[in-house]
């Protein structure tokens, strides 16, 4: 549901629909999302930039957000106040400032009434080395907006409403097409991570798969060396996001297709078309995204590599390693009254705290959605024997206790772990 904007009778100078205008057409937006995102904070922070006779904006991912009719979980902000001037009037204010790391980037992060607000001045690229940027101010918003990726996150959003769209961000939107602002290979080699946004967002965006320019797949394929020189942390946040996204087998298929895999950790001879059956059956039940991503690894070996390249979590490597290992000899059983006892058991006899969360995942990949449900609504039985009891009926040594409870624990995982501990002990009695 897209959000409302009133088209207003007046132009900034005049409308121009090229991706290098200078002028647009302005509209304004008014919505609840956008509406609630004036707080006491808020407010308060538009009151020293209006008085101080700057310009503050919102910016980015924000503004697709209360476009699409969403409210964002994060906002930020743009300003034609450079980092000094803003802390100069914070100061005056008696605004707390915090976390300084950004300073050097342009971004003050400023504290009213227990809400922090990211403001960041406008900047240009002054020199870019595929990874990071070096940055001069500016008061240009068009040139801010002209070095930001996608035309759908190079919009501004004033506080009074009105939207400013230099490269038909909002047409797109609507459109539901991802386009980068200007030259593909431009804003590409600009930061190569670029790449795998484009997929996140088309995943996010886009209607259908297969719906790409061609000219941007191209600009796609001949930089794809320059991820090599990405952070696998970096190219891990990417590939999670676009993992859970929609067209994800689609997308993941282009990845090898645009000779992208050699360089993001991912196997050369990745199980493709596994990948793709398995993202079919199991993306409506939410899957992590190792659960995915599992389907194309052939061994163990494949999510140690990815490991070393991308720095997963502990998490995500031993699911992956279970997933391999376990896709499939763990599977449903035969008696048609108890399908989901080979997983039960299985979970019984783990030692592991989080084997039932590992097992639901892996009822995802097989795409078992009636033991899926099964599992979730079941708890962990706990075997009701222990050695102490054994010691009280006059088992002294350790090695026959151990092996009596064995026996008891089959049993009980037979009776589908109905028998109480008296039924269990009296079998003893009848030995």
């Amino acid at each position: 549901m897209w959000a409302k904007l009133f088209v207003r009778p007046t132009f900034v100078n005049r409308v121009h629909l090229t991706w290098s205008c200078r002028a647009l057409l302005t509209m304004q937006l008014k919505t609840k999302e956008f509406e609630s995102l004036f707080t006491d904070g808020l407010v308060g922070l538009a009151e020293i930039f209006q008085k101080n006779q700057f310009e503050l904006r919102i910016a980015g991912g924000a503004v697709r957000d209360l476009l699409s009719g969403k409210r964002p979980e994060d906002v930020d902000f743009a300003t034609t106040a450079t980092p000094e001037e803003m802390k100069s009037m914070f100061q005056t204010a008696g605004v707390r400032m915090i976390n300084n790391k950004g300073e050097k980037h342009g971004t003050i992060t400023a504290r009213l009434h227990e809400e922090n607000f990211e403001v960041t001045t406008l900047r240009v690229d002054v020199q870019t080395d595929g990874r990071h940027a070096e940055v001069e101010f500016t008061t240009d918003w068009h040139k801010d907006a002209e070095r930001r990726d996608l035309t759908i996150n190079s919009m501004f959003l004033g506080l009074d409403g009105t939207l400013y769209d230099y490269f038909q961000g909002y047409e797109d939107l609507k459109n539901r097409k991802v386009r980068f602002v200007g030259s593909a290979s431009l804003r590409i080699q600009e930061d190569y991570l670029r790449i795998l946004r484009y997929f996140r967002f088309y995943g996010r965006v886009a209607a259908e798969p297969g719906q790409h320019e061609p000219e941007t797949l191209e600009a796609i394929r001949e930089n794809a060396r320059g991820l090599a020189g990405i952070s696998g942390e970096r190219i891990w946040v990417e590939l999670k996001k676009m993992l859970v996204g929609n067209h994800a087998g689609h997308l993941l298929e282009l990845v090898y297709e645009l000779g992208l895999a050699q360089y993001t950790g991912l196997p050369a001879d990745g199980d493709v078309e596994e990948m793709k059956q398995v993202w079919q059956r199991a993306h409506v039940s939410s899957p992590k995204p190792m659960t995915i991503l599992a389907a194309l690894f052939k061994k163990q070996a494949d999510v140690e590599n990815l490991d070393l390249r991308l720095k997963v979590s502990r998490e995500e490597k031993t699911l992956g390693l279970f997933l391999v290992k376990y896709r499939r000899d763990l599977v449903k059983g035969h008696d048609e009254h108890d399908t989901m006892k080979p997983y039960t058991d299985f979970i019984t006899d783990s030692r592991e705290p989080d084997t039932q969360s590992k097992v639901l995942e892996l009822l995802k990949y097989q795409g078992e959605k009636k033991l899926l449900d099964e599992l979730r609504r079941w708890s962990i039985p706990r075997f009701p024997v222990s050695g102490h009891d054994l010691r009280k009926l006059g088992y002294t040594s350790g090695k026959e206790i151990g092996t009596i409870l064995q026996e008891l624990r089959d049993m009980w995982k037979k009776s589908r772990y109905q028998m109480s501990k008296d039924e269990l002990l009296s079998t003893l009695s009848q030995s």
